[in-house]
């Protein structure tokens, strides 16, 4: 007899968030349809207008995805081939693909070991003189340290770009992600904690100069029609993805509150559960928890038990970027970056989304504590 396990707990529950949505998206879908603004548009404008203003910049600009958006950024900073940009190993590999994408050279660092965020003292140790820019990644939810990685930047005459794909009303000591740095890239994939209803991003910026160059890249190197200042490509954000990002711009504020009650459920759920290391905010920061992510023994094991339970958990990331194959011609090696590997082997993914119930809290913590003490016994 073949036994299937449903999913008790989902890792995210993207319907809940589109069903809380839906009257206002489909209103405004229906409104595009009759008049046949699809790409750019008012409807863009308008997004752009308002997510400025949410985090405080004076230019945003819409784009296709994340990758691109960081891709641009690049490219609107004047990075060439064989340039350096120092970004911590901890990351998605999209932080280092769009340096690559303009012939730039990743040059990963470590990172903390409470935080798992990039290390200004790596940093430090990684500048030479072909570096030209540092991306600090906003991860998991939470800034960098962007004091110490804007004096570095300063010190040195570095450019910081902002990796704030995790980060979407997440603020530090200096202010909210996308403002922290010269020039920053985000991305509303539907899973961020802004997510449109398929791929979409931005590049947020005070400089006119770098907002302008963006924007004429993005449109086929073009900011008049059929006039062509420069090699580009089509990077442009749908009308219909800024109706989805507007329409959810609008509770983001009340679904990041929520993450950070579920977050602090989770640290009184789990407090004390041997075997389980729980994360905490940096000081002076308010994390929106994009993720929350836990640090066990036995990982594999762990997750495989949390999965025959009915609860849906996730890695972020299981190979630092140094070690993946894409990157091997660059001659990263186990053992480089000890803190970002050792976290790689732990880390676990929890259930984390604004509807996430405290029942369901409840049910998460229960089954990692049995997974956790299985694995215990059986040793």
């Amino acid at each position: 007899m073949t036994i299937t396990i449903t999913t008790t707990v989902p890792f995210l529950d993207l319907a809940a968030q589109q069903a809380e949505v839906a009257d206002e998206v489909l209103s405004g879908w229906r409104a595009q349809l009759q008049s046949a603004s699809f790409v750019g548009g008012p409807e863009v404008a308008a997004f752009e207008s308002e997510y400025a203003e949410y985090i405080g910049a004076r230019h945003v600009v819409g784009v296709s995805n994340g990758t691109d958006a960081l891709e641009l950024a690049y490219r609107a900073i004047g990075i060439q081939a064989g340039d350096e940009i120092i970004m911590p190993a901890n990351t998605f590999i999209a932080t280092a693909e769009a340096a690559s994408r303009v012939g730039a050279v990743p040059v990963f660092v470590d990172v903390d070991d409470e935080h798992l965020l990039i290390d200004p003292d790596a940093v430090a140790a990684a500048i030479t003189s072909r570096t030209r820019a540092i991306t600090p990644v906003h991860l998991f939810g939470q800034t960098a340290p962007m004091a110490q990685i804007t004096a570095l930047a300063r010190r040195h005459g570095l450019i910081v770009v902002e990796d704030a794909a995790q980060a979407q009303g997440a603020s530090g000591a200096a202010g909210r992600a996308g403002t922290l740095g010269r020039v920053a890239a985000t991305s509303f994939y539907p899973g961020k904690n802004l997510g449109a209803a398929g791929d979409a991003g931005a590049v947020m910026t005070d400089d006119t100069g770098i907002a302008s160059i963006v924007r004429n890249l993005a449109g086929h190197g073009s900011s008049v029609k059929y006039v062509h200042d420069n090699i580009g490509f089509n990077a442009r954000l749908d009308a219909v993805q800024a109706t989805v990002l507007r329409a959810k711009l609008r509770r983001l504020d009340s679904w990041n509150a929520a993450r950070r009650t579920a977050a602090a459920r989770y640290a009184e759920l789990l407090s004390g559960v041997e075997g389980v290391r729980l994360p905490a905010p940096r000081p002076g920061n308010v994390d929106v928890w994009h993720l929350y992510v836990v640090r066990v023994d036995d990982r594999d094991d762990v997750m495989a038990r949390m999965g025959a339970a009915g609860i849906g958990v996730g890695i972020h990331y299981p190979t630092p970027v140094h070690l993946t194959d894409a990157y091997a011609g660059l001659g990263g090696r186990r053992g480089q970056f000890p803190v970002a590997e050792a976290a790689a082997d732990r880390i676990l993914s929890l259930p984390m989304f604004p509807h996430l119930t405290q029942r369901q809290q409840e049910l998460v913590a229960e089954a990692l504590q049995r997974a956790v003490s299985s694995g215990t016994s059986t040793a």
